[in-house]
């Protein structure tokens, strides 16, 4: 069980510091900013669940481990090579931000609850998904703060949503199926409602592109249609002019009212 718990955390510390790597990278950050990023993706949930459950001080100072290699992973995606290789390609990067901050979401969640049940003599429901929440978002809350963006769990692709819905089903699984496999399932289940509403908020914005291209053509074809009507308004009142007027330069108005009338009623 400690080899699972240690894959799954270094899991999860791989991508959540890549995304937070990420983030830096799109923010044109030096290489201490883009480490602090990684870093504080990485370990930030951990801290705040640690704080909230009396552990101190948190396991992200008595083991460095994690810590290191968040620092690595961030390193890594700062080399010139790999930096430009993904900022060239924006589609990319979107897929890659995606799935990497996916799956570590998946992961932080169940370890928060993990931990909680271990460290908690009379663990509450509401207890465990919390702490399960924290510890998913909190990197990811943190981080967008620092980088100065709107936080993902407010706006992008039902970010806590998916934690919770995680959380909930480990704690329910949890003395059912055994521990290793609710954390299987409980972060399974993150990753694809995050995927999966990633899929259809994509899907919706290229249908409404769609209306919105069918909307203008629409609009052009009035446009168009009206533009010729009253061409041909104009004309007829020109040919009205024309036809009233009698052989020796005089008009006869009524007949002019009565032409422009009609054609304006038509």
């Amino acid at each position: 069980m400690e080899t699972f718990l240690f894959v799954v955390n270094l899991i999860g510390t791989v991508a959540f510091a890549a995304a937070g790597a990420m983030t830096g990278l799109r923010k044109n950050m030096d290489i201490f900013g883009v480490c602090v990023l990684g870093l504080t993706t990485a370990v930030g949930g951990g801290i705040v669940r640690d704080l909230i459950l009396g552990i101190t001080p948190p396991n992200a100072f008595r083991d460095p481990f994690p810590a290191m290699v968040a620092i690595f992973v961030s390193a890594v995606f700062f080399l010139r090579r790999f930096r430009h290789f993904l900022m060239q390609r924006p589609a990319l990067y979107e897929r890659m931000t995606l799935w990497l901050d996916s799956i570590g979401l998946g992961a932080f969640t169940v370890i928060g609850v993990q931990i909680a049940y271990h460290h908690t003599a009379e663990p509450t429901l509401f207890l465990l998904v919390f702490v399960g929440v924290v510890t998913g978002a909190g990197g990811g809350l943190t981080r967008d703060v620092m980088a100065g963006d709107t936080p993902y769990i407010f706006v992008k692709h039902v970010y806590a949503s998916a934690s919770l819905a995680g959380a909930l089903a480990c704690v329910v699984l949890w003395p059912l199926a055994g521990e290793m496999a609710a954390m299987l399932c409980g972060s399974a289940l993150v990753v694809a409602v995050r995927i999966l509403s990633a899929l259809n908020e994509t899907s919706a914005k290229q249908v409404d592109a769609l209306a919105n291209e069918l909307s203008k053509e629409y609009l052009a074809q009035q446009d168009a249609t009206a533009n010729k009507n009253d061409l041909t308004a104009l004309f007829n009142i020109g040919y009205g002019l024309y036809v009233v007027t009698t052989n020796d330069g005089t008009r006869d108005n009524g007949l002019i009212v009565n032409t422009v009338s009609q054609v304006t009623n038509t």
